[in-house]
C-alpha cells in the first residue's frame, strides 16, 4: 500500500467542521432574531401594570408616581387612602395577567385581569379595560383599577 492510498483512506474532520460551523450560525441567528422580542411595547406595558399594582400594595407612593401617567397621580394620601380602603373591603389586590394590547402611537389600552384576596385565590378574577401612555420613555398606567 502506498502512502497515497493511506492518505485517501484515513477520515477527516471536514464534515464534523463543516456541521459545527452550521449549529453555531443557526444559533447565532436564533438569538439575533430573538434578541428584541423580550422588551416589545406589550411587555413593557405589563411590567407597567404589575409595577404600579406592587407598589399600591406596599403603599409606595413614589413608586405609584414613576408608574402612573402625571394626569393620575393624585395626592398620596388620596391614593393610599384609598388603597386601604380597597384592602379593608376586598384583600390584597393581584394582577393576573393583561391582553388584548393595542399600541397606537404613544397611546394603548388593554384589559387586565386582577383578583383580590391571597396569591391563591382566583375566584374573585375581576377584568378591567386600563389605558395607558408613554411618558419619558416608559409606559405608564392611566386608568385606576378595580378598587
Amino acid at each position: 500500500m502506498s502512502g497515497d492510498e493511506a492518505d485517501r483512506d484515513r477520515p477527516t474532520a471536514t464534515p464534523f467542521l463543516l456541521a459545527l460551523v452550521i449549529i453555531v450560525v443557526v444559533i447565532t441567528a436564533i438569538l439575533v432574531i430573538n434578541r428584541g422580542e423580550g422588551d416589545g411595547d406589550p411587555q413593557q406595558i405589563g411590567r407597567a401594570v404589575v409595577a404600579q399594582n406592587d407598589a399600591l400594595q406596599r403603599q409606595d407612593y413614589e413608586a405609584f408616581k414613576a408608574n402612573t401617567c402625571a394626569a393620575k397621580h393624585g395626592t398620596e394620601k388620596e391614593v393610599l387612602d384609598r388603597q386601604r380602603d380597597s384592602v379593608a373591603k376586598h384583600g390584597d389586590r393581584y394582577v393576573d395577567g393583561a391582553g388584548n394590547i393595542a399600541v397606537v402611537g404613544d397611546t394603548a389600552t388593554a384589559t387586565v385581569k386582577y383578583h383580590f384576596g391571597t396569591a391563591d385565590e382566583t375566584d374573585t378574577q375581576v377584568s378591567a379595560d386600563m389605558m395607558f401612555t408613554r411618558e419619558d420613555g416608559q409606559w405608564k398606567v392611566c386608568s385606576q383599577g378595580p378598587a
